[in-house]
């Protein structure tokens, strides 16, 4: 099983990004998916969270101008960032509890950096 993030770069204050995060490989069912983050320097913090039916979590940083959503038929989860700011610089990790036969466990997608600066 494999998580591949994608969608990550630089950006302009009050730009946009929109960040994807595919998972693959023998996947039984896909549950609780989300985005972390990691600035230089500080520790990760939870960005946001989607469960399968949808429901999602903010961190309160970000409520307001980001959006997570997911694909279930694609194994994929989104995260479109607007009005970015230069505090939203840090690497950005996707998430996901994924079964596969046997077993449920957390996997991590590679990161994937964002930049905002003018």
């Amino acid at each position: 099983v494999q998580l591949q993030a994608s969608g990550g770069g630089l950006v302009q204050p009050g730009g946009s990004l929109r960040l994807s995060c595919a998972a693959s490989g023998s996947i039984f069912s896909l549950d609780q998916m989300g985005w972390f983050r990691q600035a230089p320097g500080k520790q990760r913090e939870l960005v946001a969270v989607i469960t399968p039916g949808g429901s999602t979590t903010y961190a309160d940083s970000v409520k307001g101008r980001f959006t997570i959503s997911r694909d279930n038929a694609k194994n994929t989860v989104y995260l479109q960032m607007n009005s970015l700011k230069p505090e939203d610089t840090a690497v950005y990790y996707c998430y996901a509890y994924i079964t596969v036969v046997g077993s449920t466990r957390n996997y991590w997608g590679q990161g994937t950096l964002v930049t905002v600066s003018s």
